[in-house]
């Protein structure tokens, strides 16, 4: 089928779509949609020439629809919301919005939401996250964003006081609207500011969502057209009490210097916060394997980079962000910070050229010792010059640390290939 722009921000025109179901039909009609055809095959008991409710329910398909009634259905709705925006009675000036980012910042504006906007963007999936009191850990925080990102060093603690001093505040708000989609980046604020509050606000309530029809590939709610903010609004729920009590126990089992509770959690599920539990097992993918020392990330871009010979960096990140990363998390600019170990250490696994370009135009190339921790035939953390944290998992090179097995459970790793299980 033809390539279809809805995919990307998931606001779906019923126009386009019938365009699309009659070119379709044509093609069903002369035989040159042979992948649609053995769809229809499968799902009807006899052969029938094609018609027009084929095409249509062959569409809907393709959005992640049962049929086409239910797409029109989404449609209307969606539409309904944009004609009566009823929702913004209910979105106060004294709403506070907070989002793991500025990416929906101006489409509330443009849907009309009146409250104000409140960025909570400290990258909590990267870089040290130990069990400290909220002004040293808000510094530990400014530090590392300082070192990954080459924010400078005042401009880095200023913009982690001004989040983690709204954040102090935050349980003296009338109303509070998180949110959020399932990826570990956006989890993780989640219970970083449920577990900070003190009391609650007089009104706290959660959007997460991991996915919305029609959206072949969902990223997060950044990628959505303005009028799709206003459909998520009505599907906003209380926080509830145990949702609370379980984002404080993730909260601390994350910052703790042993894996074994988080991952414990994760095994277990969360339904208090369902989308909790995922993210969890995903992050958890970020230490070490045991058989190559490498991340979920670095090996995914390693892979990338070996199969596509000499790829530019940014070709890299978009085809990890894009096709091959199961929960997506990661920025640009935090994949470029992750891969900078890789590439600065003594020995690398990464050789980068151009250096003259901005980075995402610079070649990316395996050195042999690459080559060799990508098959399983060197460990990285005996290579590595930097040390890297996953939450309060302290991962030094050449010392004793937590990976993962090959079933994916945490152990400790004391030397050589031996792992001792949790």
């Amino acid at each position: 089928m033809s390539t279809d722009p809805s995919a990307q921000h998931g606001r779906i025109h019923l126009d386009q779509q019938r365009k699309r179901a009659k070119e379709l039909l044509a093609r069903l009609r002369a035989g040159t949609a042979p992948e649609q055809q053995a769809l229809l095959a499968q799902r009807r008991r006899a052969p029938a020439p094609p018609q027009l409710a084929d095409a249509q329910w062959l569409v809907a398909r393709s959005l992640g629809f049962a049929s086409w009634p239910r797409l029109k259905a989404h449609v209307d709705a969606i539409d309904f919301a944009a004609r009566h925006p009823g929702f913004a009675a209910d979105d106060e000036p004294a709403t506070w919005h907070w989002r793991c980012g500025n990416d929906i910042a101006h489409s509330l504006r443009l849907a009309g939401f009146r409250g104000r906007f409140q960025m909570f963007g400290d990258p909590l999936p990267m870089g040290p996250a130990p069990a400290l009191p909220p002004d040293a850990f808000a510094t530990l925080r400014a530090g590392f964003v300082h070192r990954a990102f080459g924010l400078p060093q005042e401009e880095a603690l200023a913009r982690m006081r001004q989040e983690y001093g709204a954040l102090a505040r935050l349980h003296t708000a009338r109303r509070v609207v998180l949110w959020c989609e399932a990826d570990a980046y956006d989890q993780l604020f989640l219970v970083a500011v449920l577990a900070s509050l003190a009391a609650l606000p007089e009104r706290l309530e959660l959007i997460a969502v991991d996915g919305v029809p029609g959206v072949r590939r969902f990223i997060g709610i950044g990628q959505l057209a303005p009028d799709l903010l206003a459909w998520l609004w009505p599907q906003r729920r209380p926080v509830t009490p145990e949702a609370l009590a379980l984002a404080r126990d993730a909260w601390a089992a994350y910052r703790a210097p042993s894996p074994r509770d988080w991952a414990a959690l994760a095994r277990a599920g969360t339904p208090a916060l369902p989308l909790l539990a995922p993210a969890l097992r995903r992050q958890l993918q970020e230490l070490p394997g045991l058989h190559d020392g490498l991340s979920l990330t670095e090996r995914l871009a390693l892979q990338i980079v070996r199969e596509l010979g000499q790829p530019a960096f940014g070709q890299v990140f978009a085809e990890l962000h894009g096709v091959r990363e199961p929960l997506p998390w990661l920025g640009d600019g935090m994949f470029h910070a992750l891969m900078r170990p890789l590439i600065d250490a003594p020995n690398p696994l990464l050789l980068e050229s151009d250096r003259q370009l901005d980075w995402p135009r610079r070649p990316l190339q395996l050195t042999a010792l690459g080559h060799q921790v990508l098959d399983g035939r060197a460990y990285w953390l005996d290579h590595a010059a930097a040390e890297r944290w996953v939450g309060g998992v302290r991962l030094a090179p050449r010392a004793p640390h937590w990976a993962l097995d090959a079933q994916g459970a945490p152990c400790w790793r004391a030397s050589g290939a031996a792992c001792r299980p949790a």
